[in-house]
């Protein structure tokens, strides 16, 4: 699977792409309604990714001066320069106009799909510079790990965080495991492969599964993973499951061994959704899942796939 596609919408709203300089776009209804209207829309910056003639933060600029950003509260971040350009100018843009975002909520950092960059080619920062200056965000979305930092730190408003990987460093996932983030309510983490920097362990994950700096924890997905089943062994018994509403242990290369685990571990009939998608399952081993748990109502995505078909070649979602 690739990511071929931006986002339409985020933090319950639609995404509006600023438009280029003297574009037509910008005359038409909703381009009119945006810059009418700024806090119906999750606003989108972007330039082009090779040969742009202006940079992303004089496109932030613009953005800006064309309309009242005191009320936006939902911005999204496309492509900010080359391959190897950071984040941390772009940060840093938004950073020194927080005066101007009063009302930001919510960040997508990096809505950038495969023909723009690839997501393990996407360079990011120190994301926790944002979240510091920042203390009524609400969500964050961050998407590429190369670079990527995340230092422990204590974050009273933010109650969604999810990382997309096609390989997570264990330190990034050691680092928002040791934060102290009370209020979040939904936590997604891509792990991703080795080759690509996916080295995280089931060790580097336990105050995630111990769950007590995470008080408000509903929604747990530990996901796109080559060490899936590890991770859904460690889960059939991790003392946040409990509390949560929705598990995902998606993407990744689930098999009977942890499908196995989750049956014999701890109950999971509490929840609301289990989300197994893109497995190596056999059928008999979905069945039983399915025995299991949708008569107590939880709905379960494990999708059929014939696990004989890869020849024993298990694979995750999203990689390079």
């Amino acid at each position: 699977m690739t990511i071929s596609d931006h986002i339409t919408e985020f933090h319950g709203l639609p995404v509006f792409n600023l438009p280029d300089p003297g574009a037509k776009d910008a005359s038409k209804p909703l381009a009119k309604a945006a810059f009418r209207s700024p806090a119906g829309v999750a606003w989108r910056v972007a330039i082009e990714p090779y040969d742009s003639k202006e940079t992303w933060p004089e496109a932030f600029a613009r953005f800006l001066a064309a309309t009242d950003t005191t009320t936006v509260s939902a911005l999204v971040v496309g492509p900010w320069g080359e391959s190897d350009d950071t984040s941390a100018t772009v940060i840093d843009a938004i950073v020194e106009a927080r005066d101007r975002l009063p009302a930001l909520r919510a960040v997508f950092l990096g809505d950038i799909v495969y023909e723009e960059n690839e997501i393990s080619w996407i360079h990011q920062s120190d994301v926790t510079v944002l979240l510091k200056a920042f203390p009524d965000l609400e969500e964050i979305v961050v998407r590429g790990s190369e670079m990527l930092s995340f230092p422990p730190l204590t974050h009273k408003g933010l109650r969604a965080l999810t990382v997309q990987t096609g390989g997570l460093d264990g330190e990034v996932v050691r680092g928002i495991a040791a934060s102290d983030l009370p209020a979040l309510e939904s936590l997604e983490l891509w792990l991703g492969v080795d080759n690509y920097g996916g080295n995280t362990t089931v060790d580097d994950l336990e105050l995630v599964f111990t769950g007590v700096r995470l008080p408000r924890l509903r929604h747990l997905a530990l996901c796109n993973s080559e060490i899936q089943d590890e991770i859904a062994v460690a889960v059939a018994s991790a003392p946040v499951v409990a509390r949560l509403t929705t598990l995902g242990l998606a993407m990744g290369t689930l098999g009977d061994e942890g499908a196995e685990a989750l049956l014999a571990g701890q109950p999971l009939t509490h929840l609301e959704r289990l989300d197994l998608h893109h497995n190596f399952l056999s059928a008999t081993m979905r069945e039983r899942l399915l025995a299991a748990l949708e008569p107590a109502g939880v709905t379960v995505d494990a999708d059929k796939r014939d696990a004989e078909e890869d020849n024993g070649w298990r694979y995750t979602a999203v990689a390079e």
